[in-house]
């Protein structure tokens, strides 16, 4: 079959995927910072290590928002500091404004 050209047809590749998991990892650094900020105020116990979670997942996600997901992890250990000055001032893991 001298003469003839194979059609080499490949399926186009779709880029759904890694744009669907770069979004993710975006997602997960904004949680984390949110949930890092928010922490520092409210649920520092709860909030904290969801922000350092968040960030992680991030940035072994491959995120573009390097900076937010390493900011959540900061404010996530902010939280835990928070936690520990607040335990070790008044010996709760709640705010008291009273005095």
């Amino acid at each position: 079959m001298t003469g003839t050209t194979e059609s080499t047809a490949t399926a186009p590749v779709s880029a759904a995927p890694t744009t669907r998991a770069r979004r993710a990892a975006n997602d997960y650094a904004v949680a984390s910072f949110v949930t890092g900020l928010t922490g520092l105020l409210v649920f520092n116990l709860f909030l904290g290590p969801c922000a350092l979670i968040f960030g992680t997942l991030a940035l072994t996600r491959g995120t573009s928002r390097r900076g937010r997901a390493w900011l959540g992890i900061a404010l996530g250990v902010a939280d835990l500091v928070v936690l520990a000055a607040l335990t070790a001032a008044n010996g709760t893991l709640s705010w008291s404004t009273a005095g």
